[in-house]
């Protein structure tokens, strides 16, 4: 895996120990911004599996913290790189922004317990998608000034006009993630100009997994339990990707 790769090398790079060379700045942007991809990842999808607890109108509190949901998104985290991601160094840039990615996940889901918990109401709409772009604006907020995160997706599956492309985003999605030369899974990145500064730039592109398709899926055109269209995607369709920028 990539991001296994990645991080070994970083890891190895930033030990005193270490007998292989450092990691160059590109492999330790490559490394961070996928890292705090799988971590929003991973954290979204406890929320995503646990739609039809959050949504029972007969339970009241649901037992799924901040804490509750971090716990089950570190051992995702740790299945998927290899790495426990609390014994990353606290003081290096990865440890700092993952630890904000971190801290973000707990606050979202914490912030949202009366929704969660509320009883008599089936579909609280504390679904997957706002899950995460709440976690990515108080991630932002934390980070602001050193990185940025945002879901985001070809202008037409754009439901909410917070997680619009800008025109770099709506660029790669276009030329790069959508072409069908495009090895699938793999992500895109380039150091750019950003408000007059130079910033790493990743897309980490997203596929519809059959359980997006309840809402993102076919008949296209009905109206879904969030009140919007359908967009008729199938399984494997590039339905998002995560935008994060490292500012240097």
């Amino acid at each position: 895996m990539l991001l296994r790769a990645l991080l070994a090398v970083l890891i190895a790079g930033v030990a005193a120990s270490a007998p292989i060379r450092a990691a160059s700045p590109a492999d330790e942007d490559a490394a961070i911004a996928q890292s705090l991809a799988e971590m929003l990842r991973d954290a979204r999808t406890i929320i995503s599996n646990n739609q039809d607890l959050i949504n029972n109108p007969e339970l009241g509190d649901k037992h799924l913290s901040g804490q509750a949901v971090l716990d089950q998104a570190v051992k995702s985290y740790q299945k998927a790189t290899g790495v426990d991601p609390k014994t990353i160094d606290p003081n290096s840039r990865q440890g700092r922004l993952l630890r904000a990615m971190m801290a973000a996940i707990v606050a979202v889901t914490d912030d949202n317990q009366a929704t969660i918990n509320q009883k008599g109401t089936a579909f609280k709409g504390f679904i997957p998608a706002v899950f995460a772009r709440l976690v990515s604006e108080d991630f932002n907020q934390m980070a602001k000034g050193e990185a940025e995160v945002k879901v985001t997706a070809p202008p037409e599956l754009v439901r909410n006009r917070k997680a619009r492309p800008d025109a770099w985003e709506a660029d790669v999605m276009k030329t790069k993630l959508l072409s069908a030369e495009w090895p699938k899974g793999q992500s895109y990145s380039a150091v750019v100009d950003v408000n007059g500064h130079p910033a790493f730039r990743i897309m980490v592109p997203e596929y519809y997994v059959a359980s997006c398709l309840v809402c993102h899926g076919s008949p296209k055109g009905e109206m879904d339990v969030t009140g919007y269209p359908k967009e008729g995607g199938k399984v494997g369709d590039l339905g998002a990707a995560v935008s994060i920028t490292l500012y240097h």
